[in-house]
């Protein structure tokens, strides 16, 4: 299983952080390999919202199968990967100074299929290019409060 961890530094408090990322569907807006988001479930936030996320890297296209297992509005977002790509997700919103900026941090434990490359795959995808993917997306993120 690869652990990827990024963070970055954002001109936020917590609470407007979450403003922006509580809307799931909106994670298209700063993640690059996130194409599309479908809900699977009638409610759209909070522990037990079910979405596929149409995801793509490079030439390699999948649908993550996504379910929210944490809630903490303002704190914290967790989520369960079932579908190829397996494991478990968390973005943390921490408060930083004087609590008008935040840290924001993305944590993943991600079991790649073997025909993505299984631990060699996890390896090289994931602690090189997701970790790169991840970063970018965090200074898209950023730049959402410029």
């Amino acid at each position: 299983m690869s652990r990827i961890t990024v963070s970055i530094d954002l001109p936020a408090s917590p609470a407007r952080v979450w403003e922006v990322v509580e809307p799931v569907e909106r994670h298209v807006d700063w993640m690059a390999d996130a194409v599309a988001i479908r809900f699977e479930t009638e409610q759209t936030r909070g522990v037990g919202t079910k979405f596929l996320c149409d995801t793509k890297v490079g030439p390699i296209k999948l649908v993550d199968h996504m379910e929210i297992t944490e809630w903490e509005p303002g704190a914290v977002m967790g989520v369960r990967h079932t579908g190829l790509v397996t494991g478990t997700g968390r973005f943390t919103i921490t408060p930083a100074g004087d609590g008008s900026s935040s840290t924001f941090t993305w944590s993943e434990e991600l079991r790649f299929p073997w025909w993505l490359g299984g631990r060699l795959g996890e390896i090289i995808g994931g602690n090189i290019v997701m970790k790169a993917i991840w970063r970018r997306n965090l200074r898209k993120l950023r730049g959402l409060f410029l």
